[in-house]
């Protein structure tokens, strides 16, 4: 029996759910057809098959979940020796989900003359990757996960994923009459660990103030105004839309840029990459803001716009409160918050009072980064942009 593993489906994250199964043990199946759909990040995978034979073991059930590098499907295949059997065969949500610094050998494969492993194939099938067109870079004229990436985009990613943290097997706090414990799963279960991830990683530090609106002329697009600013602040200040890696001490500053839109929904907090901001119209961004945001609603965003955001974007106050202390994701080293818009009392010339439209906004920052001149220049740039009439 060959064994599959679960491949990193390219999100950096630690493990996946299975949604649903494709097949059943006993079915036959052909190379690249569809095996199970997994969720990871905040969207639901397709993962093709890796061998053409039988299906002979499943490794778990709808709402199971499987750790990166643990067995997800076994194979009758002709002609290919078997793998042993492993002693672990399936993780669910309420096991412990503990972190290995294991390195897992897989069988190569040869698809058009070119040496893969099945975990890196079921990654150029996700991405569309025409592997006869990609160098390899590995040993012996492999073909690896980072040629992949590089033949799809970002070849100028500097960050490996972070581990994944370890759960509980039983809640510390006991039942309650009006409720019972239940698992946190997909959105909500990721963002809890990146928020965890967040906490441990990062050194924030937040400033906060306001942008006088007034002269804005009716029916302005206040998260398109938002994004310009942010632009603005870059331009002024670039260190603010970069990333930052611990490991090496070393940071990169992004000449174009992608914002991450947080965005609320009942599934949970999704943070979505607005490509090129930098060089798109108003119009060309209202657009692609609601083609991500209907993406989010339908659950069918693209994995690549989970990831590889260089600055990001939290507009909370279209509900409720003033100003915020964002989290961070890495390896981002920003994030602007903008609170709910207010009429408020302003002095003007000549002792004389008048009632002007408010933003407030808030700017976290890794101050392992980004220093203190640096952000306040940036805040300011990015307030004298939005208090501009057009």
């Amino acid at each position: 029996m060959k064994i599959f593993r679960l491949p990193d489906l390219g999100e950096g994250l630690p493990d996946a759910e299975i949604v649903k199964w494709h097949v059943a043990t006993g079915d036959q199946i052909m190379l690249d057809e569809a095996l199970v759909s997994m969720e990871t990040a905040k969207a639901v995978v397709e993962v093709p098959s890796p061998y053409s034979g039988e299906v002979s073991k499943l490794y778990g059930q709808a709402g199971d979940v499987i750790e990166t590098g643990h067995p997800l499907a076994g194979f009758k295949v002709e002609g290919e020796n078997d793998d042993p059997e492993p002693l672990t065969q399936t993780a669910t949500v309420v096991g412990k989900m503990a972190a290995s610094d294991s390195v897992i050998s897989e069988p190569l494969t040869s698809v058009g003359g070119v040496k893969v492993t099945p975990a890196v194939r079921a990654i150029a099938h996700k991405l569309r990757v025409d592997l006869a067109a990609v160098a390899p870079s590995g040993k012996d004229g492999v073909v690896t996960r980072a040629d992949i990436e590089n033949a799809a985009r970002n070849p100028g990613a500097l960050l490996k994923p972070a581990g994944p943290v370890a759960a509980s097997t039983t809640p510390s706090l006991p039942g309650h009459a009006d409720g019972e414990w239940e698992p946190i799963r997909g959105p909500r279960r990721t963002m809890a660990r990146v928020m965890a991830e967040s906490h441990a990683q990062v050194v924030p530090t937040s400033i906060m103030d306001d942008a006088d609106i007034h002269r804005w002329s009716r029916g302005e697009d206040m998260t398109i105004r938002l994004l310009r600013a942010i632009l603005a602040g870059a331009q002024a200040e670039p260190g603010l839309n970069a990333w930052y890696d611990a490991v090496t001490n070393m940071r990169m500053i992004h000449k174009g840029m992608d914002v991450g839109m947080a965005v609320d929904t009942l599934d949970g907090l999704f943070a979505a990459a607005l490509r090129d901001v930098h060089s798109g119209s108003a119009e060309d961004i209202r657009n692609a803001l609601t083609n991500l945001k209907q993406n989010i609603e339908n659950r069918s965003i693209p994995p690549d716009d989970l990831k590889n955001y260089t600055i990001m974007l939290s507009n909370f106050g279209k509900y409720a409160g003033r100003y915020a202390t964002p989290v961070i994701t890495p390896p981002c080293v920003s994030i602007i918050a903008a609170g709910k818009a207010r009429n408020e009392v302003v002095s003007i010339r000549n002792g004389y009072a008048a009632t002007h439209r408010i933003i407030p906004l808030s700017l976290t920052f890794d101050h392992r980064a980004c220093t203190g001149g640096e952000a306040a220049r940036f805040f300011k740039a990015m307030i004298d942009d939005l208090e501009m009439p057009k």
